[in-house]
């Protein structure tokens, strides 16, 4: 059996999401030979350089960085061969090209945060809980051509609650994750570890979840749907990047847009407004949906920060609003 210090580890992410995994395999005492993210990039009016977290660890703990604009480039693919690297781990990164997943002789195994084969994609913890579902997970599997398709090695499954948002939900995976990514590591260095293929994993007839990527329409409310579906959307994309939709306030064509609105926490009531119709009573703002109303509890306007709906109501004047 191999033991930690002597396995040695390319390890590829970026988000903090992927810092937990880095974090306890650095602290485990395995051998992080090399780690590899995304360039920096300008954000923000200053256009200053935002480095990833995956590299403010890296730098903070003096481990090997690499940050190359192309994964195909023969300086970068040397350099990552020049490490004589037994295992690669990848966690919230690029899609690799075959030349990268394929050069160290133990495999590259990705971590996954969904129960494959259900929600393959860029974002599964958002679609997870837009979709409504009351239970998501972790999965590692082993790279191979089509992207989420290896074969599973493990997994690891946790109850989403009815209030919970996207947020908390990844906050909790990211530490099952971790735990799942040290598991599977162990199982390498036991010789334990066993796979299945995805397609054994589905029942007849069922088909793979897709979990694309998010974009701004992808978070624009469409109010003729059922208030649940509207409720799930909104702790969906809560607290990024946010469900939002156009308020307005006046009648017909005389309305003053007044900007896109985002909804970060709402409930559902049970009062009966026509979709986008906006009830204002006191400190409340309820909403018309297709089958029932929400009300929004916190949201944001353009230029404002996010605040509760209530303290934005006793500092507007709204006479007749309604959102699109």
């Amino acid at each position: 059996m191999i033991d930690a210090k002597d396995l040695k580890i390319v390890f590829l992410g970026t988000p903090d999401f992927a810092v937990e995994s880095l974090r306890r395999l650095h602290e485990g005492g395995f051998n992080i030979v090399g780690v590899v993210t995304m360039p920096d990039k300008p954000a923000g009016r200053g256009h200053k350089m935002l480095h990833s977290p995956v590299k403010q660890y890296a730098e903070a703990h003096g481990l090997h960085l690499m940050q190359p604009v192309r994964l195909k480039d023969p300086e970068f693919v040397a350099e990552l061969r020049s490490l004589d690297a037994d295992l690669f781990i990848v966690i919230a990164f690029r899609m690799l090209p075959e030349v990268v997943w394929q050069m160290p002789p133990m495999g590259t195994f990705n971590l996954h945060a969904s129960l494959l084969p259900r929600y393959r994609g860029a974002a599964p913890i958002n679609w997870a809980v837009i979709n409504g579902e009351t239970e998501t997970g972790v999965t590692t599997f082993f790279l191979k051509h089509e992207i989420d398709t290896g074969d599973v090695i493990a997994q690891r499954s946790i109850a989403i609650a009815p209030d919970e948002n996207v947020g908390s939900v990844h906050d909790r995976l990211m530490m099952l994750g971790a735990d799942l990514t040290m598991e599977t590591v162990q199982a390498i260095l036991d010789g334990t570890l066993r796979t299945v293929a995805q397609a054994d994993m589905l029942t007849a007839g069922e088909e793979p979840t897709p979990a694309p990527k998010i974009f701004k329409d992808t978070c624009r409310i469409d109010w003729t749907q059922p208030a649940e579906r509207v409720y799930n959307l909104i702790r969906g994309l809560s607290p990024y990047p946010g469900a939002w939709t156009e308020l307005y306030d006046g009648s017909g064509d005389a309305a003053t847009r007044l900007g896109d609105m985002k909804i970060f926490e709402a409930r559902i009531s049970n009062r009966h407004l026509s979709p986008g119709t906006v009830e204002i009573s006191g400190d409340i703002m309820t909403i018309g949906c297709g089958e029932g109303s929400i009300e929004a509890t916190s949201i944001q306007m353009p230029g404002k920060r996010r605040m509760a709906t209530a303290d934005y109501l006793r500092g507007s004047r709204l006479a007749s609003p309604s959102v699109r």
